[in-house]
C-alpha cells in the first residue's frame, strides 16, 4: 500500500476544496443574474478608476516637476548671475581656483553648504562649482561642492558650451535620494567653469505618494459605493423577476390561481399585468381542456358501455348462424365468418377503448407483485404463436437462464409484451422476431426487434399515438384496433418505466420496455440498448440520393421526383 507524505494530502486536500469553492462560485454565477451584473460593474468601474487615477497621477506628477524644474532654472541662472564677479579675474592655479570657487558658493548660499543652505522658489539645493579642465594634487577635477553627484551626461552636455538639467538619483547614507541637478556654464578669464545646483525631490516625492494613496483609498471607496450601488439597483431588477419565476414554478405545478403582485405603473407593473393577463388565458383554457377532456372520457366510456348491449345480441345471433354455417351455401358461409371475425375485432376495439378512457380518468389502479418476467414473455410468445405460425414468422427468445424478478402487475406487462409481438409480426415481413431479456437489479428491460423495412425519420415518436398509421392501405394479421401501442405507452407509465421506439429504414424497428425492479424506484439507465448493436456502418456517399428526372420547360430547369415504390411504404405502429 503506497503511503501518500503529509505534504502531499495537504495539498491534495487544498486542491480538492478549490476546486469545489470554483464549482460552487460558477453554480451561482450561472444562476446569479444579480451577482454577474454587480461584478461586471465593478470590473468596468475598476478599469476605469484605474485609467482615471493613472492619468490624474501623471498630470499632477508632471505640473509638481515642471514648476520645480523652471524654478530650479531660475536659480541656476540667478546664481550664475551672482558668480560670474568673482570669476572673471581667476588666476589659473589650483589653490586659487578652489579660493575663489569656495568665496564664490559662499556669495549665493546664505548660510553655507548643505542642503538647508539655501532657500529661493525653487526649494533647498546644494550649489557645486567645477574646473573641467583643472586637476588637483589629489589628481580629480579642482571642484568646490558635492561635484561626485552630477551625473556624466550633464557633465557632456555643459562640456559642449550648453546648460541643462537632469533628474538623477544617488546613493548617500540616508538612502537613495532623488536629485533635479541644473547645471550651467560660467564664464571666467581663463576658461568657463561649470556651476551645478542639486535640488533634493523629496517634498515632491512626499507630494505625489500622498496624492498616489489618496488615489489609492478614494478608488477603493467609490469602487465600494459602485458595488453598493449596483447591487441596490440590480436588486430593484430581479426581485420581481425572481418573483415571476416563483409564481411560475407554483403555477406550473398546478396552482392555477398564483398571480404577481401589481406595484405601481412602471415596466415590471406591465410586465406583472401581461403575466396575470396570461396567466387567467391559460386557466381558462386549461379549464376548458379539461372539461372536454372529461366530456370525451365520458362519451368514449358512456359509448362503450352502451355499445355493449347490442353487441351481446349480435354476438349471440353471429354464434347461432356461425354454428349452422355448414348447412349455407358458401358464399353466405363465408360471411358468416366474417362476421364473427369483425364481431372479435369489435368486442377488442370496445375493450380498448373502455381500458383507454379509464388511463385517461386516472382511475386504473396496479395490482403489483413479486413476478418473474421470464413467464409472462413467455405467455405473451404462446398468446401470439398462432398468427406467427400463419405468416411463417419465428420469434426468438433470449431471456437468462435465472429468475427476472419485479414487482408488477403481470397482466399490463403480459398485455405490453403481447402488443409488441404481435405488432413485430405484423411489420416483419415473415423474418424472425427477436424478443431480449435481461436486469441489473435495478431495472428490468424487454427488447422486440423485427427486421421489416423499418421506421422514417421522426416516426419513432409518432408509433404511439392513437389509431395512428403511415400506410392505411396495408392488411393487418392480428386484427389490432390502432389503440395497442397507446395503451401499452400508458401501461408502462404507470409502472414508472419506460417503452421506447427506434427504426431505420432498411433494418426494421426495435421496442424497449424498461420497468423498475421495485415499485417506486425512479429508472435512470435501462440494462438493454434501444439501437441494435450489429448495424453496419453506413458511409457517407452510401447515403441514399434522391431520384427523379430533369427536365428543361420553356428555359426553365425543374426536378420531378420519381413515383414511390409500392413496397417501400410501411405501416407504423
Amino acid at each position: 500500500m503506497k503511503v501518500l507524505d503529509p505534504a502531499v494530502r495537504e495539498l491534495r486536500r487544498g486542491v480538492e476544496r478549490a476546486r469545489r469553492r470554483a464549482a460552487a462560485f460558477g453554480e451561482l454565477w450561472r444562476r446569479s443574474l444579480q451577482l454577474r451584473v454587480v461584478v461586471s460593474t465593478l470590473a468596468l468601474s475598476s478599469a476605469v478608476v484605474f485609467v482615471l487615477g493613472m492619468v490624474l497621477q501623471v498630470q499632477i506628477t508632471g505640473q509638481l516637476l515642471e514648476t520645480k524644474t523652471e524654478a530650479a532654472i531660475r536659480q541656476t541662472e540667478a546664481s550664475a548671475a551672482a558668480v560670474q564677479p568673482d570669476l572673471s579675474g581667476l588666476n589659473p592655479g589650483p589653490d586659487s581656483v578652489k579660493a575663489r570657487f569656495t568665496a564664490a558658493l559662499n556669495k549665493i548660499s546664505s548660510a553655507g553648504a548643505g542642503l538647508d543652505a539655501t532657500s529661493s522658489g525653487a526649494g533647498a539645493f546644494e550649489p557645486a562649482l567645477v574646473d573641467p579642465a583643472g586637476v588637483g594634487s589629489d589628481g580629480l577635477p579642482t571642484a568646490v561642492g558635492p561635484w561626485q553627484d552630477v551625473p556624466e551626461g550633464l557633465t557632456k552636455m555643459l562640456e559642449r558650451g550648453s546648460a541643462g538639467y537632469q533628474i538623477h538619483t544617488v546613493e548617500r547614507s540616508t538612502g537613495p535620494t532623488t536629485l533635479l541637478v541644473v547645471g550651467k556654464p560660467v564664464n571666467s578669464s581663463a576658461r568657463a567653469m561649470h556651476l551645478y545646483l542639486l535640488f533634493p525631490l523629496t517634498g515632491e516625492q512626499a507630494t505625489a505618494e500622498v496624492v498616489q494613496s489618496t488615489l489609492v483609498v478614494g478608488g477603493l471607496v467609490l469602487l465600494l459605493l459602485l458595488a453598493v450601488i449596483a447591487n441596490l439597483v440590480t436588486r430593484q431588477v430581479v426581485r420581481p423577476v425572481r418573483q415571476a419565476a416563483e409564481v411560475a414554478e407554483r403555477f406550473a405545478d398546478g396552482s392555477l390561481d398564483e398571480r404577481m403582485p401589481v406595484v405601481g405603473e412602471d415596466d415590471v407593473a406591465r410586465l406583472a399585468e401581461s403575466y396575470n393577463e396570461m396567466a387567467a388565458s391559460i386557466q381558462r383554457q386549461i379549464h376548458q381542456l379539461e372539461e372536454f377532456g372529461q366530456l370525451q372520457r365520458r362519451f368514449t366510456s358512456d359509448v362503450s358501455h352502451e355499445l355493449r348491449t347490442p353487441l351481446t345480441t349480435v354476438r349471440m345471433a353471429a354464434d347461432v348462424l356461425h354454428a349452422s354455417r355448414e348447412q349455407f351455401p358458401s358464399g353466405l358461409a363465408r360471411s358468416t365468418e366474417l362476421l364473427v371475425d369483425e364481431l372479435d375485432r369489435f368486442e377488442s376495439l370496445l375493450g380498448d377503448l373502455l381500458e383507454i378512457s379509464r388511463l385517461d380518468a386516472g382511475v386504473e389502479e396496479l395490482a403489483a407483485e413479486l413476478v418473474d418476467i421470464r413467464v409472462l414473455a413467455r405467455r405473451a410468445h404462446d398468446s401470439v404463436r398462432a398468427i406467427a405460425n400463419s405468416s411463417g414468422t419465428e420469434i426468438v427468445m433470449d431471456m437468462p437462464d435465472h429468475e427476472v424478478t419485479a414487482e408488477l402487475d403481470s397482466r399490463r406487462v403480459e398485455r405490453i409484451l403481447r402488443n409488441l409481438l404481435a405488432n413485430a409480426i405484423d411489420h416483419g415481413e415473415g423474418l424472425p422476431v427477436e424478443l431480449t431479456l435481461r436486469g441489473d437489479g435495478d431495472a428490468v428491460a424487454v427488447t422486440v426487434r423485427d427486421r421489416g423495412v423499418g421506421l422514417r425519420a421522426g416516426e419513432a415518436d409518432l408509433v404511439f399515438n392513437r389509431f395512428w398509421r403511415a400506410d392505411p392501405s396495408r392488411n393487418r394479421r392480428t386484427g389490432g384496433t390502432g389503440l395497442g401501442l397507446s395503451i401499452s405507452l400508458e401501461d408502462a407509465r404507470l409502472h414508472g418505466g419506460w417503452l421506447e421506439a427506434w427504426g431505420e429504414r432498411g433494418h426494421g424497428a426495435v421496442f424497449r420496455l424498461t420497468l423498475p425492479c421495485r415499485r417506486g424506484h425512479e429508472l435512470t439507465a435501462s440494462p438493454l440498448p434501444l439501437e441494435p448493436p450489429d448495424l453496419p456502418a453506413v458511409p457517407a456517399e452510401a447515403e441514399e440520393e434522391p431520384t427523379g428526372e430533369v427536365e428543361l420547360t420553356e428555359g426553365e430547369l425543374t426536378w420531378q421526383p420519381a413515383e414511390p415504390v409500392a413496397g417501400d411504404r410501411e405501416e407504423v405502429r
